[in-house]
């Protein structure tokens, strides 16, 4: 059996943004341009990247809610991406979603106990008679009460429909749970709730997590593996110590020094991008960052780099990492991003949000 419960292998997407009037692709979004990945049991990997990068596309890309133009997908060492709907079907329990926004994933007309009920008679997994009790485990995993399975989802407050959101996942025992930015429409005390709630699940349940998110405060403390996106591709990966302590790539530095700090007597080193982001529509040919990079030179122009691994498990795409100026500063020498943050992980570990 492989080591790894999940491999990308080069996925593609693209999306059709305009049609000629016989069919013909006018225009042509290139969302995800051949990223490839690994994932092993009971680890993290965070996608990160600003808004529009891909990451979410990855996500849905890995549980097939959207078919990929190109590239494999193998689960537990069997490529599913060819696989048609009845065969894929029994792998759907190996990969569930935590959507970003609570309030919108739950079905408002459905009682929490039919919403959890739902992937177990779908999927077959418990006795219609032993629903009631598997649904009350369900909640009491997540932190909520048996009780309030006879009620909707209004009733509840948005950490608590978070945790609901999570209990659905968990319904059908997954392997791997995709979290698409689960904690960025919560408050910031709910969001350390939460992200124990994650952590302990994992550790209990030997999950492996997909983060997706932008906020790097969040990524540090739950993460062990990060992936750096850019306008599709992935331009740095690595442990995530090392990520936040050395990064390489010019953009991961331009995302590290942008995260706010609360000691306004921190010093830092600000690298700043010029330009706005390039369009998907037309990506730069080459390296995509080449029109906002200060290093870049003419190869930049015209030669995609690769994915290069120093053979400790960080790779950097970019033709002139090992020659870059060392960064200095991008992080406070105190080596805190949100010191608020660092004591609510602390404080909340056991609070009900």
């Amino acid at each position: 059996m492989s080591q790894f419960v999940l491999a990308v292998d080069d996925l593609v997407k693209h999306f059709v943004a305009k049609r000629s009037a016989f069919g013909r692709s006018l225009a042509t979004v290139k969302a995800v341009d051949g990223v490839s990945f690994t994932l092993r049991p009971g680890e993290t990997l965070a996608l990160v990247g600003e808004s529009g990068c891909g990451k979410s596309t990855v996500g849905r890309l890995v549980m097939r809610l959207i078919e990929p133009t190109a590239g494999r997908i193998v689960l537990d060492g069997e490529d599913v991406t060819a696989l048609g709907e009845t065969a894929f079907r029994p792998f759907r329990r190996k990969v569930q979603l935590i959507f970003q926004d609570p309030f919108a994933s739950l079905n408002p007309r459905m009682t929490v106990g039919e919403i959890l009920s739902e992937p177990l008679m779908l999927h077959d997994i418990v006795p219609a008679r032993e629903r009631r009790r598997r649904v009350g485990e369900l909640l009491q995993m997540v932190g909520l009460q048996p009780s309030h399975a006879a009620r909707y989802p209004h009733e509840f407050s948005g950490g608590q429909r978070q945790r609901i959101v999570i209990a659905r996942a968990l319904a059908v025992e997954p392997r791997i749970v995709i979290c698409d930015e689960p904690v960025s429409a919560l408050d910031v005390s709910i969001r350390a709730q939460i992200l124990n709630l994650l952590k302990e699940l994992q550790a209990r349940l030997g999950l492996a997590y997909v983060f997706i998110s932008h906020d790097l405060s969040v990524v540090k403390h739950i993460a062990d593996r990060i992936a750096v996106m850019y306008l599709g591709r992935i331009v740095e990966t690595g442990r995530a110590d090392e990520v936040f302590a050395t990064p390489r790539h010019p953009y991961t530095r331009a995302l590290l020094s942008a995260i706010p700090v609360a000691s306004p007597e921190a010093r830092r080193e600000r690298r700043i991008l010029e330009g706005d982001v390039p369009s998907p529509l037309d990506p730069p040919p080459g390296c995509h960052l080449h029109t906002r990079c200060p290093y870049a030179a003419e190869i930049c122009q015209t030669q995609r780099p690769a994915l290069d691994d120093d053979g400790a498990g960080h790779a950097t795409a970019c033709h002139f990492w090992p020659t870059l100026p060392e960064q200095r500063d991008i992080l406070p020498a105190e080596g805190k991003i949100d010191p608020r943050l660092e004591r609510l992980f602390g404080a909340f570990a056991g609070t009900e949000a």
